[in-house]
């Protein structure tokens, strides 16, 4: 057996193999309830072998949405929309994971189908976006320093998410820190110009995550817990790898089990040197730290996949597009690989025997 093929169990939940789904944004919601498109993509994924199908940034609040067409866990009748969805995965043998996320300063904008780029103006449905600072992203509206309140209002929309995300049927819990969204925002200079206890050292900007991993972990104890970061700026005076393993670690601490590790997406003149593999060797930083990652960003097949673990660059894969082109990724991949896995649908079996 791969190791890509090997289970991996976190706080007694067991994916049956390492080559994940991660969360890709499909605007598509209404009011945040997820619809039958939202069903139907992640439901196939698992019978397409997925180990753990982890849905789309979900927003814990009304203003964490990146637009209007995001989906949410903040109040019951989301919670209920998504629980034939998650009966759906676990029924194909995967585990079901959500992303909880706030937009932060990238909220309020238009969805990538409306043909419009920006923030979307209150007359359009549209709100004022917060942040650590009143910085905007370049071409958005300037967002709102969030005060004390703010921040504790953003705490506790966590942790009420988590709640019904469980309630829902979600066996993994992933904290959104990645891709300039709120909590990035905090843990970068760039972004996060506050003089407070959360602005300056990295021990405050790090707070707000540290706190949110704590309150995630009081609401739902038993849940395997994720964090995405991005492990760096691709900017002159960003975020840097080493902070963001140091900043694991004290998650770690915090009650946080895995770490998801991309990068990018806090401001527009990143510049990214983009390949296979782009961002293995920023997860295998991490993981030399002493946390348990997975690698994400252009992985594409089996052999590569392999390689990644077999080198002990990440303890498992998540992919994304990849699964958008061939939702039955796992499956191809174990007939590439020559993994006798027993988890084919029994209606795709003649499948299994022309690749074996």
């Amino acid at each position: 057996m791969s190791i890509l093929f090997s289970p991996l169990t976190l706080r007694g939940v067991t994916a049956r193999n390492r080559l994940w789904v991660a969360p890709m944004c499909q605007y598509s919601a209404v009011d945040g309830v997820p619809q039958e498109w939202h069903h139907t993509h992640l439901a196939q994924f698992a019978s397409g072998g997925a180990g753990i199908v982890i849905a789309e940034a979900t927003a814990v609040s009304p203003q964490g949405r990146i637009s209007p067409e995001d989906v949410g866990i903040w109040n019951d009748a989301q919670r209920e929309a998504w629980r034939p969805i998650t009966a759906a995965i676990r029924s194909r043998g995967a585990v079901a994971g959500v992303q909880l996320a706030h937009a932060g300063r990238k909220a309020s904008t238009w969805s990538p189908f409306s043909g419009e780029r920006g923030s979307v103006p209150a007359e359009s449905g549209g709100w004022t976006a917060v942040a650590p600072s009143a910085v905007a992203f370049d071409g958005y509206a300037e967002p709102v320093a969030l005060d004390a309140a703010g921040i504790d209002g953003v705490v506790a929309d966590f942790a009420a998410a988590a709640v019904r995300a469980v309630e829902a049927g979600f066996q993994v819990l992933e904290i959104h820190a990645a891709h300039g969204y709120l909590l990035h925002q905090f843990l970068s200079p760039l972004s996060n110009l506050r003089t407070d206890e959360y602005g300056g050292s990295l021990e405050n900007r790090a707070r707000l995550i540290l706190r949110v991993v704590t309150a995630v972990r009081d609401a739902a104890p038993e849940a395997p817990l994720f964090v995405r970061f991005s492990a760096t700026d691709w900017a002159d005076g960003g975020l840097t790898v080493d902070e963001v393993a140091t900043v694991a670690g004290w998650a770690r601490d915090a009650g946080a089990d895995f770490f998801d590790i991309s990068s990018g997406g806090l401001v527009a003149h990143q510049q990214i040197a983009v390949g296979p593999g782009y961002q293995v060797a920023l997860a295998a930083r991490v993981r030399e730290a002493g946390m348990p990652v997975s690698a994400v960003g252009l992985i594409t097949d089996a052999a590569q996949a392999e390689q990644i673990l077999a080198d002990g660059d990440a303890d498992a894969i998540m992919a994304a597009r990849e699964w958008l082109r061939d939702p039955h990724f796992a499956l191809r991949a174990a007939a590439e690989l020559g993994d006798d896995i027993d988890y084919w649908p029994k209606q795709y079996e003649r499948a299994k025997r022309r690749a074996a």
